[in-house]
């Protein structure tokens, strides 16, 4: 068994709408069928026996090697804990070989258990060693490692039960919220509200204590030292036993409390210095230790914090009752679980050795073991939900100190007997105030209810409704895709909204382009959702993206499909029939939002069909108004559009709106049939969005289809008074189009300029030529800079071969550069001759001809 092209599938795809790793897998004619593999189940079973039933995808061929992989990897995971249950393997026309796909939750957690798999199935081949239980705890420390931590979680989980799409963007806890401008963006609690000034604020533990006691929230007398004189000064002027803690510190790190002693304080000061040069001094203030969560102008949660701690039972230590307290599933390592193990360390037995105790100690049965004087969750302590008992004062007291610090999100810490009744009638008060606080013990309080604290962050950064999207339109096809994007990016920016555009020649932003070459993927896709200046997206969804990542979306509002043809890289990527590019192309319509609209060209069939597979409505268009297709939709009261005369007409039930094609310059009154197509499915995709029709009017009469606004697409030059027309056309289809177009444009002699892409098959690129053949005089060929695996001279050779029975060409010749043959065609043209410039490198071929249609006046 062969493993190759491993790729991560990070959106919806052709498989599925999961994350997915996909392989390549080859197996050999015995591992076809593991039936020929004798013992081999049972082998893989004896090391791995949470395995289900092996099965294959298709009823009418064996369970392959291959099947075996895809579910030993799914289910690895799945053993390890992770949230996965998709995977499939899908023959390929290829004997033996397979597209294996096994969904992931963790991109890294994935690649892990496919490697692992692989390793499984050899060892089960071989009969050699596997230690699942090492697999397992590797697949579970990394997706620990990996996956969104307690508090991020929450606030993550709490946004996609709202609808709002989010995207890491850090291995970390950075993440964002929403689409263009529309975004938000947090790290852990904190999010893009929260300022660098009120954070250095809170860390700065003195000076919090400042602002609070200006505001007139009750805080611990005490002061700021650097040295154990000063230190020992202040607690004799205390004199009260004192809590010693750095001014630069987090998580209850260095933090010393109910001390006396000056054996106490020195200790306390060395371990606090070693956090911050800053130690602070201040009253200990006896009571409990309660934590109140502040989000935006409210209080959500509050919970009295105990410190780690054990109960003897009178026969075993205390370094034993703390193992059998740490060996409670919910205590980890780090913030990951819902509680954390105990530390054993040198400050638990310093607090053991006040009460008098050693590790070894065995405490009376239900004595009360103290580990830690603070209380922090980080250290091992416990959390109990309060919420619900916080006296109004309080709550209000909490509010106060966050809005003074500054913070949005913020936990506030205090100290005294109870929540009950106000600070003032105990001696209570507010010790700290922390930015970036904790959630995990108010979302999983060790007792007591946890508390939506994640949906409260949420609603603070998008109000009720607000999903945090922006229209969104895909559009795919084989050909037409580039210029209905363009135009519908020009119709939605009538509305004064700045659009994000990708295409296969750049990213637009506002109509200027940030970034060139193709970027008609999922990547590019991902650049234009993440920059803050986008009210709205429009992207062209190539074939290659699909493939490589899947879509860069969880769903659009608008999907346009213009066509499905012949030629457009079949064969590639086991994409080998039209009938196969139709299913992957579809992607983009299987997703559409509920509320959203799939545009379709109604008179192609692979196409039509693909509305049976649309979440949402669907809007048929097709040039013919009678077209069965068409006129079925329109009769059950939906959406079309169609021509009729010397109009584009949008129906719904009786309600007709009319386009003149002579108010739509792209089209040249309705002469060239893609273009009045193109304007078709872009008027059905701005009616989706709500775009009214006079704006609609508007934008199709000032959309230029040059070469500065469509680069490559029909752009129309004036020569000598000659016309040229440049085009990107590269597939008998588009071909096909081009000279139906060009046909209806009157020409004394008609020439093309050639050449043929080498990634598609050998029918295809002598089609091309069988079909400019019977449309034009002259034929000259050139080839492309980049053949793409062919031979030199292999392109051109399959060029000549369409040629060969002609119908109308008389003259044929090679030139020897793309550049070359511009200028050759160039200079045979006369005044009232036409010229197709079928070109490979489209900024560079556009700028010549215009510098030789400058240079000729």
């Amino acid at each position: 068994m062969e493993v190759s092209r491993i790729r991560a599938l990070r959106g919806p795809n052709l498989w599925s709408r999961h994350t997915a790793i996909e392989a390549i897998v080859t197996c050999t004619d015995l591992e076809y069928s593991i039936g020929n593999l004798a013992g081999f189940e049972a082998r893989l079973r004896a090391r791995f026996p949470e395995l289900p039933a092996l099965t294959p995808d298709a009823e009418e061929r064996p369970v392959s090697l291959a099947d075996a992989l895809a579910t030993t990897a799914l289910h690895l995971q799945a053993a390890a804990g992770c949230p996965v249950t998709f995977s499939q393997t899908t023959q390929t026309i290829e004997p033996g070989t397979f597209q294996v796909v096994v969904q992931y939750s963790e991109e890294p957690v994935g690649r892990l258990a496919f490697d692992l798999a692989q390793q499984l199935i050899h060892a089960a081949l071989e009969d050699g060693p596997f230690d699942l239980a090492d697999a397992l705890y590797r697949l579970r420390d990394l997706d620990e490692d990996v996956r969104l931590g307690p508090s991020t979680g929450s606030i993550v989980y709490a946004a996609v039960a709202r609808g709002i799409p989010y995207r890491r963007l850090t291995e970390g806890s950075m993440v964002q919220f929403g689409w263009g401008s529309k975004q938000r963006r947090i790290q852990a609690a904190e999010t893009d509200r929260t300022s660098a000034v009120a954070e250095s604020i809170a860390q700065d533990k003195d000076l919090t204590k400042t602002l609070l006691h200006a505001a007139g929230v009750p805080v611990p007398l005490g002061g700021t030292v650097r040295d154990i004189e000063d230190a020992w000064k202040l607690v004799q002027e205390i004199d009260a036993p004192v809590v010693v803690k750095p001014r630069d510190g987090n998580q209850g790190k260095g933090v010393a409390v109910r001390l006396r002693t000056r054996e106490e304080i020195e200790k306390a000061f060395e371990a606090a210095q070693d956090i911050s040069r800053d130690v602070i001094i201040e009253r200990y203030i006896p009571g409990h230790d309660f934590r109140l969560l502040v989000i935006g102008n409210k209080l959500v949660a509050a919970a009295r914090r105990d410190p780690p701690q054990v109960t003897g039972d009178g026969v075993h230590t205390v370094r034993q009752l703390v193992e059998a307290v740490n060996a409670d599933p919910r205590r980890g390592e780090g913030h990951a679980t819902s509680l954390t193990k105990i530390r054993f360390d040198d400050i638990a037995l310093a607090t053991l050795a006040k009460q008098g105790l050693n590790a070894d100690s065995v405490p009376d049965a239900g004595a009360r073991i103290v580990l830690r004087n603070n209380a922090n969750l980080s250290t091992g302590g416990t959390a109990t939900d309060v919420t619900d008992d916080v006296h109004p004062e309080i709550a209000a007291r909490a509010v106060a100190a966050a809005q003074q610090v500054g913070l949005d999100i913020a936990g506030v810490d205090a100290v005294c007997e109870t929540v009950i009744k106000p600070f003032e009638d105990q001696a209570g008060g507010i010790v700290e105030v922390n930015a970036a606080p904790g959630l995990r013990m108010h979302l999983q309080p060790s007792y007591g209810k946890g508390r939506a604290v994640g949906e409260a962050i949420v609603s603070t950064m998008f109000d009720d409704g607000d999903d945090g999207r922006i229209p969104l339109v895909a559009a795919s096809g084989t050909n037409g895709k580039t210029t209905t994007v363009r135009l519908i990016a020009h119709l939605i920016g009538q509305q004064g909204l700045r659009v994000g555009m990708t295409g296969t020649d750049g990213i637009y932003i506002s109509g200027q382009r940030i970034d060139t070459g193709d970027c008609s993927g999922p990547r590019s896709a991902r650049n234009v959702l993440m920059h803050p200046d986008v009210d709205a997206a429009v992207f062209e969804t190539a074939r290659g993206g699909l493939l490589r990542e899947g879509l860069a979306y969880d769903r659009c509002d608008v999907a346009v499909v213009t066509n499905i043809g012949m030629g457009d890289h079949l064969g590639l990527s086991y994409i080998n029939t039209v009938e196969d590019l139709a299913v992957l192309k579809s992607v983009i319509v299987r997703n559409v939002a509920p509320r959203g609209m799939a545009v379709l060209n109604a008179a192609d069939p692979m196409v039509a069909r693909m509305a049976d597979a649309c979440p949402g409505d669907v809007t048929y268009f097709t040039a013919d108004a009678t077209h069965p297709v068409l006129a079925t939709h329109r009769a059950k009261g939906k959406r079309v559009v169609y021509v009729d005369g010397a109009h584009i007409v949008t129906a719904h039930g009786s309600e007709e709106t009319r386009y003149a094609l002579a108010a739509i310059p792209l089209t040249r009154n309705g002469a060239i049939g893609f273009q009045v197509e193109n304007a078709m499915a872009a008027i059905g995709a701005a009616w989706a969005l709500h775009i009214d029709p006079a704006t609609i009017r508007a934008g199709l009469a000032t959309f230029v289809n040059d070469a500065g606004t469509a680069p490559g697409r029909f752009n129309v030059f004036d020569y000598k008074g000659a016309t040229v027309i440049a085009d990107y056309g590269h597939n008998p289809d588009a071909i096909a189009a081009l000279t139906q177009a060009i046909e209806t444009m009157p020409a004394r002699r008609r020439s093309v300029v050639i050449s043929g892409a080498g990634d598609r098959r050998d029918e295809d690129i002598r089609r091309q030529t069988e079909i400019l053949g019977g449309a034009f005089d002259d034929v000259l060929l050139y080839q492309d800079q980049c053949q793409r695996g062919r031979e030199d001279g292999e392109v051109i050779r399959l060029l000549r071969e369409g040629l060969v029975d002609a119908r109308r060409t008389s003259y044929v010749d090679e030139i020897n550069g793309e550049f070359i043959a511009i200028d050759t065609a160039l200079a045979r043209l006369q005044p009232g001759d036409l010229c197709l410039i079928l070109i490979d490198q489209v900024d560079e071929a556009l700028a010549h001809i215009a510098q030789r249609v400058g240079e000729a006046g």
